[in-house]
């Protein structure tokens, strides 16, 4: 991390920091109903791209360790539990939203 960036967010204490981590987790664990394909559509990420993160930031388990812990079961129940087929426009908007994360 570079904490010479000038931004207040590298000042941010790590213990708040995870604490608000853990909570936009749980939270996304609650609200089945916002789907991924619809989180990559408005903000180009979603719960898979947390497992991602985390793997980034040192977690030691592999994509299915960490996507499990951030849907809080295997990724293959909560598919089947939760999510719904993609549309043309769901995958058209998630197109869009991912080109402006490689904009950045």
């Amino acid at each position: 991390m570079d904490t010479n960036s000038g931004d207040p967010l590298d000042a941010l204490d790590d213990a708040v920091a995870a604490a608000a981590f853990r909570r936009l987790v749980r939270h996304l664990r609650h609200r089945h109903d916002a789907q991924n394909i619809e989180l990559m559509g408005l903000a180009g990420f979603c719960r898979n791209c947390l497992a991602d993160w985390i793997r980034d930031a040192g977690y030691p388990g592999d994509k299915g360790a960490a996507r499990e812990l951030i849907h809080g079961m295997p990724m293959e129940e909560w598919k089947a539990k939760y999510q719904s087929p993609a549309t043309d426009e769901q995958i058209a908007r998630m197109d869009a939203s991912i080109a402006k994360n490689r904009a950045d």
